[in-house]
């Protein structure tokens, strides 16, 4: 009885450090997050998915959770996560069209304008790579 508790035990500890691995997406409103990424200068990435959609689950399972894709979208972006057919989600769908899901955007919080986006599944490397490439983008609007 004792190993099948010190198992469990391991088992939880693994999960949920791993989970603190990943991107930490922010649990907050539209306009708190604007307001965070405007304080530290910082890009907003915008998950836009929906709960049936099976690529943006398999992202959610595999992709935001690796180690590497955390750090860096942790240090140089805000990480939200938009459900588009819930809550803030119809209204943001409105001002940034999606044509597919999951749809990654990336926003400049001064302007509420669009530096970059992707459609589809992405790979870790993929994902890293589009988030490099916006950083880029920010350096030579400046």
């Amino acid at each position: 009885m004792k190993n099948i508790f010190v198992l469990v035990f391991l088992g939880l500890s693994v999960s949920a450090f791993s989970q603190e691995s990943g991107i930490k997406f922010e649990k907050t409103s539209w306009n708190q997050a604007l307001q965070k990424a405007k304080a530290e200068n910082k890009i907003i990435f915008m998950d836009a998915y929906t709960s049936w959609c099976g690529p943006c689950k398999s992202m959610q399972a595999r992709v935001f959770p690796d180690k590497k894709v955390g750090e860096f979208f942790n240090e140089n972006f805000i990480n939200v996560k938009i459900d588009m057919e819930q809550g803030e989600g119809p209204a943001l769908g409105m001002k940034y069209p999606v044509r597919g899901y999951p749809t990654l955007f990336f926003i400049d919080p001064k302007t509420g304008k669009i530096v970059n986006q992707a459609l589809g599944y992405k790979s870790t490397e993929q994902l890293i790579q589009i988030g490099e490439q916006t950083q880029q983008k920010k350096k030579s609007s400046i």
